[in-house]
């Protein structure tokens, strides 16, 4: 069966590929290994971040998408390459349509290198659509009703927070604070209160098993391995769930303080519809334990999490693939 129309969750930490009537069929992180004396690309994605943190000075492991945008093209273009590659099957000639999600605040200098490197790397056509756009279609929010909807789409680099009505935008913000500030927010309180340096691997694992928004009574319990910074030995530490409340306080405040600030500038009619039906949450962010009631608590809006929160965006790309002509006109920018 011919591929013929795909679509990339181009993310910070994670890059999804969907392809209509087969689902997500690839979920990999969004880093790459290159070969400094060969400048040579070794490894893209699962591969390669198993070498994070493990590699000679001649190998580099590092993300080519910062913030939500392309930092590194040439190494972005060969990992959007190792993806389509992975997808189309070897007897395909027919190049793809593909739709790339991009961030809301991304510049027209930034759109254009993410649809130029999508056309080199093997794509018919290239498309580009908003975050908060395709995570609201995943989320299953009716974007074209005359209700106004709000979306919060926490990444790996940027947190989107937007209202939606009428099949577009009406308020949004692009904050660059998403799981990768948190992952180093958790790093630096461990390296402060314990004197222990750990990698940003080890802050992402404490994250996602002990982490929490709020104070729990029953706390859970992490032992965290890392290098003593006062003897530069190995040392152990027993790390608790509300310790981490503490340490990711700072990134939650300012996500906290965009959303505020989003619905400072909402219509009131707008503003009445999101009271009654609450705020989604989608995105890898939102997967954080009782993140949805810290936002609640402190916007006083109700808050929910989006299923599957992850796939949010790139199932909405799905949606739009199936619907491309519809959305041409309305939501998508083509070269």
């Amino acid at each position: 069966m011919f591929i013929t129309k795909i679509g990339i969750d181009l993310g910070t930490c994670n890059s999804l590929v969907f392809v209509p009537k087969k689902g997500v069929v690839l979920c990999e992180p969004s880093v790459v290994a290159v070969s400094l004396d060969e400048n040579r690309i070794l490894a893209v994605g699962e591969a390669a971040k198993e070498m994070t943190g493990r590699t000679p000075d001649t190998i580099r492991v590092y993300r080519p998408l910062s913030e939500g945008v392309i930092a590194d093209y040439r190494v972005t273009l060969a990992m959007i390459r190792h993806f389509l590659r992975r997808v189309i099957p070897k007897y395909q000639f027919l190049k793809p349509e593909v739709l790339v999600s991009v961030p809301a605040g991304i510049t027209s200098t930034e759109r254009r290198a993410v649809i130029e490197a999508t056309h080199q790397a093997g794509a018919r056509a290239a498309y580009v659509a908003k975050e908060p756009i395709l995570a609201a279609i995943g989320a299953g929010i009716p974007i074209n009703s005359t209700s106004g909807h709000m979306i919060v789409n926490i990444g790996g680099g940027t947190t989107e927070v937007a209202i939606i009505s009428m099949g577009g935008i009406v308020v949004a913000a692009s904050l660059r604070v998403a799981g990768d500030k948190i992952d180093q927010a958790i790093s630096d309180y461990i390296k402060k209160k314990h004197n222990l340096a750990v990698g940003e691997t080890t802050a992402e694992e404490i994250k996602m098993r002990i982490g929490t928004a709020i104070p729990e009574k029953v706390e859970l319990m992490m032992e965290v391995r890392g290098r003593d910074l006062i003897h530069g030995l190995p040392k152990n530490i027993k790390l608790s769930s509300n310790e981490l409340v503490q340490a990711m306080e700072e990134p939650i405040d300012e996500i906290l303080f965009t959303i505020k600030s989003v619905l400072r500038e909402t219509p009131p009619e707008l503003s009445a519809d999101i009271m009654d039906k609450g705020m989604i949450l989608a995105g890898g962010g939102a997967l954080l334990r009782n993140i949805d009631q810290r936002i609640s608590q402190a916007i006083g809006v109700p808050c929910f999490v989006a299923d599957d929160p992850l796939t949010c965006v790139v199932r909405g790309a799905g949606v739009v693939l199936d619907n491309l002509e519809v959305f041409k006109r309305s939501i998508m920018s083509k070269k």
